[in-house]
């Protein structure tokens, strides 16, 4: 086969966490190769090295033969490496012919753009991948996610693109735009173009690809051809023997739950979820990233509004009309993204951790008693080991793992009976997640009911006594005890249906 592409001994580190080790892989002409591996494996870190985005630590990238040094998406797309993802990166209020020229148009005799000249070379990419010719003079913003892509292929192929790498381009899309664009990917193929494709999605794998890689904690761990490898192959590269610590816990779960959710849905995120929370036990939900989970727990928290079903509390329906009704129903949720969702950067760790609690600390004609701000933060600085200068320091002048830290403190300042956690170790290192991990049993043991929501199976497998698993906005897994196993939740994360019929209540799928 001609090669176009080969990564050498390629690796990549951040701050001294290799997400990508010595990884060696190639893309040949009219070939389509798929890059697979759960969350965190290194496939985005990769395709981030051919396409430009990052610069390897180690290793050398080929293209056609010749060593390449792609120091930004522009040199790489010079080059003739492009990249599509799931959603598109467009200029919405340009036209379809300036999204595909900008920066690179056809210039006029006096130095103008030559429009006539785009719109030949639009008409000639067009009609060559069976991509309507009434898109060109469309605003790029009204088109859909799915034309759209189409237009960013054409565009790929106006810088001559030799390598295109498309990154769970299906995840958004309808059955047809679907369908149209693997029609699409057939015809590059046919015009030697060497495709990546990054899905979940096994089924597309098998029916699409020539040949797999899989990827498993930054390594390459198998390469096959397509037709030689199964299902089953696949999954279990993928999951491996992750040997894992268990983190125990005292916790006593209840006999009635105090949550359920029943045929929960919000149109475009999920449908008909339902699930009992036992106080005392850590519920653990797992799947890919836009699985739905985060926003099953955000309408439990009152920042999403379902369209239909029912949330339980204690045994009464309840729907909560904001965040702050929610807690004062005994629930806290710490976001997935704590700089923007859960901290004030440039205020102060005593002001962080006690924001849950302004009643407690106002002094008299509003004012903030001091003393018992401090006292508050004291405490919490203690019992959670937060390692700050002191309580006046800004919350951005500390570590990742004790700004954590900081938001679970001010969460438990609410009291919840109910703690949600979105992701929360991400972005932290090994000896502060440790230290959260701990922290999350001992909520348990006094009686808390602790759902966790994570991409990491490691935390899933250390820490969860049940696991649910989403897939495109479904429940497709739920397991308890010996059955929390990395490859049945990556099995269930990539769609395979496995509900016991004693797991599989109303509204599974």
């Amino acid at each position: 086969m001609d090669t176009i592409l080969e990564c050498r001994g390629v690796s990549k580190n951040f701050g001294g966490v290799a997400a990508v080790r010595n990884v060696n892989f190639t893309v040949d002409a009219s070939e389509v190769h798929a890059l697979v591996g759960e969350n965190g494996a290194g496939k985005s870190t990769l395709i981030k090295m051919i396409s430009g985005v990052l610069t390897p630590d180690e290793g050398e990238i080929h293209y056609k033969g010749r060593k390449v040094a792609i120091d930004s998406p522009r040199k790489a797309q010079e080059i003739g490496i492009s990249a599509v993802y799931q959603e598109p990166m467009v200029y919405p209020e340009l036209g379809v012919l300036e999204n595909i020229f900008l920066g690179r148009e056809l210039k006029n005799r006096l130095g103008g753009i030559d429009w006539a000249a785009e719109n030949r070379k639009a008409r000639e990419l067009f009609e060559s991948l069976g991509i309507s010719t009434q898109l060109m003079s469309e605003r790029m913003g009204a088109l859909s996610v799915g034309l759209q892509q189409q237009v960013l292929i054409a565009k790929a192929l106006a810088y001559d693109a030799r390598v295109i790498i498309f990154d769970e381009p299906t995840a958004i899309l309808t059955e047809h735009e679907t369908q149209r664009l693997f029609s699409i990917i057939a015809k590059l193929k046919e015009r030697q173009v060497g495709v990546v494709y990054i899905s979940h999605r096994l089924e597309e794998i098998f029916a699409q690809t020539d040949r797999v890689t899989i990827m498993r904690d930054g390594e390459v761990v198998g390469e096959f051809p397509t037709r030689e490898v199964d299902a089953k192959r696949i999954i279990g590269l993928m999951a491996g023997k992750l040997l894992v610590e268990e983190v125990a816990h005292a916790g006593k779960k209840s006999d009635t739950p105090i949550l359920s959710v029943n045929s929960l849905s919000l149109a475009g995120w999920f449908s008909r979820i339902s699930f009992d929370v036992y106080q005392g036990e850590i519920l653990g939900f797992s799947g890919l990233v836009g699985s739905g989970r985060s926003e099953v727990a955000q309408c439990i928290f009152g920042v999403l509004r379902p369209d239909s079903g029912q949330i339980l509390l204690d045994g009464r329906q309840v729907s909560f009309s904001s965040a702050e009704e929610a807690m004062r129903h005994g629930i806290a949720y710490l976001p997935e993204d704590r700089k923007v969702q859960g901290l004030f950067p440039i205020l102060s760790t005593a002001y962080n951790i006690t924001i849950t609690r302004l009643r407690d600390i106002a002094a008299a004609f509003g004012g903030v008693d001091r003393a018992k701000e401090r006292e508050i933060g004291e405490a919490y600085v203690r019992d959670l080991s937060i390692k700050t200068p002191s309580l006046d320091s800004k919350i951005y002048s500390l570590s990742g793992g004790n700004q954590q830290k900081v938001v679970v403190a001010k969460w438990l300042g609410v009291n919840p009976r109910i703690f949600i956690l979105d992701e929360p170790t991400r972005g932290i290192d090994v000896s502060a997640k440790s230290e959260i991990h701990h922290m999350i049993a001992r909520l348990a043991e006094r009686g808390m009911a602790v759902l966790i929501i994570s991409s990491e199976l490691p935390e899933i497998l250390k820490l969860c006594d049940r696991v649910i698993v989403m897939h495109e906005g479904a429940i497709t897994g739920e397991f308890e005890s010996g059955d929390i196993t990395s490859e049945n939740l990556l099995r269930a994360a990539i769609g395979e249906r496995m509900l016991s019929e004693e797991a599989g209540r109303e509204g599974a799928p």
